[in-house]
């Protein structure tokens, strides 16, 4: 049976605008998810912690991550686990719960490079629609009636890094920000959070839950979706396997929504792509479209911090609740191109494989490009829809970032010296010598070949001016050369915003929701 709006992916935008579309019950949605179908009274308690390394590391929790997906950070390493979420909520059932929004150069940015409709002014009402701010939710820039709770510790209630972090850069001179959500905001801020009463809330708790009733709403888990069906240049639905069956669902639209590794590598599946990739692996090219190679993500370098034992927070205590967004002043970067962030206490692949043989209980201090020009490439290794893609996310290539996160280091060497830092626990497992002043050869040499990344992934499907090379989705998120396709998650982003990026998913699908509830 044909439905309205085919939905793949139950993510950060995938469940938003699953929500927001069969709101209207004239319209028929059905949503396919990859990963468990479960409703929000059945996740388990590792995914409702404040602290995620449970949910993200854990081997019993591995049906809810694409546990065999890997990426190579640099080009000088080898690959590591790339952490993705599956199932409903996607990727905002296991991430940090962080509900920081991009800065106002962001989008005012994507609309000057050809995205009509994005600049700040015009995205803000998305943002407010989307959120219920606990503490500024008066504000004009602030929601304060949304599906996701936003908090923020006190100060009572940060831990021991966080802390640290916080009077150290205050005394290092930055400035105090209380609220880094709002307008061109910078400094030390406690970290806004999507949770309630200290537990997680997805976008499945947010927007699935309260929505799962509907009799137009038709939810599938355990749907690896392998292509879109055209007719022509008409996109009518897809193809699926579920339960050891491949299946076919039509539909009005398809939105893909599986994020910046999925979509990309349904597109490519499909035809549509760069025709040399494709004909690596026998498809024939529907479209010549550059999917898959932009791709962005948050190069973070960080040290160990391990803690005296009186620092050591319990388990599941929360993570981070502290961060530093500012200004390098360096390479003609905007404001707020660096960020600077605290981690209590952690076990997942963001320290693991920098800590070594050190206690399970430690905490880290890192620093991370938060405006990139680096651009790394996703491609195809198979055409078997159930082979992970190749993740190639070429971090710290550009100057620019290189020479900026070598700036960062010697920032996060003063604050690791700090004597607030110093009380707290020993730096240890880093390979960079902190006793004296490293040269910037051997700061490269460190963080190219020990960068994680900030599991930001972004752009794999870059919207922009229809006109421009780079281009696959135009501004109302359509597919070029296609009908009735269109691509609603974080790969669309023109660029790797200087925050975190799930608010910014959600916001896409808010809007994106808004505009074909109009159609």
């Amino acid at each position: 049976m044909e439905c309205d709006f085919l939905i793949v992916g139950a993510g950060s935008a995938g469940a938003t605008l699953a929500a927001r579309l069969s709101a209207n019950p004239g319209v028929r949605v059905v949503l396919l998810e990859s990963g468990p179908d479960y409703r929000s009274a059945d996740a388990p308690a590792a995914m409702r912690s404040a602290n995620p390394s449970g949910i993200i590391t854990e081997p019993e929790y591995a049906r809810f991550r694409f546990e065999s997906l890997r990426a190579q950070r640099t080009r000088v390493q080898p690959q590591r686990t790339f952490w993705r979420g599956r199932g409903m909520g996607g990727s905002s059932a296991v991430n940090g719960q962080i509900a920081i929004r991009a800065m106002v150069e962001d989008f005012d940015a994507w609309a000057a490079q050809g995205c009509k409709g994005w600049s700040f002014d015009e995205v803000l009402p998305f943002f407010n629609r989307l959120e219920t701010d606990l503490r500024y939710g008066a504000e004009p820039y602030h929601g304060d009636a949304g599906p996701i709770p936003i908090y923020r510790a006190p100060l009572s209630r940060w831990g021991a890094v966080d802390q640290a972090l916080g009077e150290a850069a205050l005394s290092l001179g930055h400035s105090f920000a209380p609220d880094h959500n709002a307008p061109y905001a910078l400094g030390v801020s406690p970290y806004a959070i999507n949770s309630r009463d200290g537990v997680r809330v997805s976008t499945n708790d947010a927007y699935l839950e309260p929505s799962r009733g509907r009799a137009n709403l038709e939810i599938q888990g355990d749907a690896h979706v392998d292509r879109v069906l055209f007719e022509g240049t008409r996109a009518v639905g897809v193809r699926y396997l579920r339960g050891g069956e491949w299946r076919e669902q039509r539909a009005r639209t398809v939105l893909l929504c599986a994020g910046a590794v999925h979509s990309p590598a349904i597109l490519l599946r499909s035809g549509i792509g760069p025709p040399a990739r494709l004909a690596e692996h026998g498809i024939a090219a529907r479209v010549a479209l550059p999917v898959g190679e932009q791709l962005q993500d948050h190069p973070l370098a960080a040290f160990v911090v391990l803690l005296r034992e009186e620092c050591v927070p319990p388990a599941g205590f929360r993570h981070t609740n502290c961060c530093v967004r500012y200004s390098s002043g360096l390479h003609g970067a905007g404001p707020g191109d660096m960020m600077i962030v605290a981690m209590n206490r952690l076990g997942d692949s963001i320290g693991r494989h920098l800590q070594g043989e050190a206690p399970k209980a430690f905490g880290l201090l890192g620093v991370w490009v938060n405006e990139c020009t680096s651009r790394g490439a996703l491609r195809l290794a198979s055409p078997d829809p159930l082979a992970d893609p190749v993740v190639e996310e070429n971090m710290l290539d550009s100057q620019s970032d290189l020479a900026r996160m070598r700036d960062g280091v010697r920032r996060l060497i003063e604050i690791a010296r700090h004597p607030a830092t110093r009380a707290v626990g020993e730096i240890g497992g880093v390979g960079l010598e902190l006793a004296r002043d490293p040269s910037d050869a051997e700061i490269d040499a460190w963080v190219l070949a020990t960068a994680g990344d900030a599991q930001h992934a972004t752009s794999t499907c870059r919207m922009g001016d229809p006109g421009a090379p780079t281009t696959v989705v135009d501004p109302e998120s359509r597919v070029l050369g296609v009908e009735n396709l269109r691509v609603i998650d974080a790969s669309i982003m023109p660029a790797v915003v200087r925050a975190n990026t799930h608010l910014t998913t959600v916001m896409i699908a808010e809007k994106m929701g808004s505009l074909l509830a109009s159609v």
